[in-house]
């Protein structure tokens, strides 16, 4: 009887692989995998790398905090732009290095009179929600096998028209790309079959009301400032057992104003790249899969800077191999 091999040839040559197209390069095996027991590469606070330095506050910002935005505005700003920028890489670009789910904070301005969304974290961006969501469109067009997983939360300033109005733009931008939310398992097959390419989660009560609207996805943040803090909560996290469907696992670190403001010379790019090392090794030893010590998406800063997505990529290549070991199992037991 001849052994079935569990080597996962999916690219011998990492660096030059193609990411922009990393899902339909996957060997077809994992075709039928249902997604959220792939390893998926995910940006958290995908939108910060164009924050608006000089916009105001979020409206959730304490009335302490606005007044010493106020009374030291030249000190301030530079502060929340070290700390609040976790990308550096425009949309598209993280589209092509391989991220397929997006931390998407929707906001919009208090006094603007128009229907006008931005994103956010702690300030506003300059781009808007759509013109930003226009050119995902365009990306996905250009390649009609990658699937993009868009999450929707915070919602700042949105009243419930409000919410109406931008669901009904996302339903129009998207179209029959938009995968509705049925209860059914999706995979790359089933999703390439129908030519669905988006799966829309919208943190709001007003997705109930619409088909198309996938709910909340579960996200395992640490709220920690050192690698350690963060492995370790997300440890304990996978102790617990992981969560029914998609979750998501946040390899960010976050840093609060007491940490900001006695280390004036660093920035969160900074605090990234020092604990990088050690949430390498982490994520090096990760599996994906539907197990309850399984990891689904994994979220981090600074996509580019460091080498975020062939790691979470390659993690899929044990969930092959395993695959195929109970394949060679079920084979002897069968002979």
């Amino acid at each position: 009887m001849n052994a079935v091999s569990t080597e996962v040839p999916m690219d011998s040559n990492e660096d030059n692989q193609n990411y922009e197209d990393w899902m339909s390069s996957l060997p077809e095996e994992l075709w039928d995998v249902p997604l959220s027991s792939l390893a998926i590469p995910g940006s958290h606070d995908a939108m910060s790398y164009c924050l608006d330095i000089n916009s105001p506050l979020i409206r959730s910002e304490s009335d302490t905090f606005r007044v010493l935005d106020g009374l030291f505005y030249c000190l301030t700003r530079p502060a929340i732009y070290r700390w609040s920028t976790t990308q550096e890489k425009d949309i598209v670009e993280q589209l092509s290095k391989g991220i397929r789910y997006f931390d998407l904070r929707i906001a919009h301005k208090p006094y603007d009179p128009s229907n006008e969304l931005y994103f956010t974290h702690v300030i506003y961006t300059h781009l808007t929600v759509m013109e930003t969501l226009r050119a995902v469109v365009l990306w996905l067009e250009s390649h009609s096998k990658e699937v993009v997983i868009l999450a929707c939360s915070h919602f700042e300033g949105l009243d419930e028209k409000l919410h109406e109005h931008f669901i009904f733009s996302l339903k129009k931008i998207f179209g029959s790309k938009l995968c509705p939310c049925k209860g059914s398992v999706v995979t790359l097959r089933g999703l390439w079959e129908m030519g669905y390419q988006v799966l829309l989660s919208y943190d709001d009560q007003s997705a109930a009301r619409h088909q198309a609207l996938w709910p909340a996805i579960p996200y395992w943040w640490a709220n920690q400032n050192t690698s350690s803090g963060v492995v370790s909560y997300l440890d304990w996290q996978k102790d617990m057992g992981r969560p029914d469907g998609f979750f998501v696992s946040g390899l960010n670190l976050t840093a609060d104003r007491s940490y900001i403001a006695l280390h004036p010379c660093q920035s969160l790019q900074t605090l990234t790249l020092a604990n990088w090392k050690e949430l390498k090794a982490w994520l090096e030893e990760q599996v994906p899969g539907p197990h309850p010590n399984s990891l689904n998406i994994i979220a981090g800063d600074f996509i580019g800077p460091v080498p975020f997505c062939p790691l979470v990529i390659k993690l899929n290549r044990k969930l092959l191999r395993q695959q195929r070991m109970d394949q060679r199992t079920l084979k002897a037991e069968e002979d």
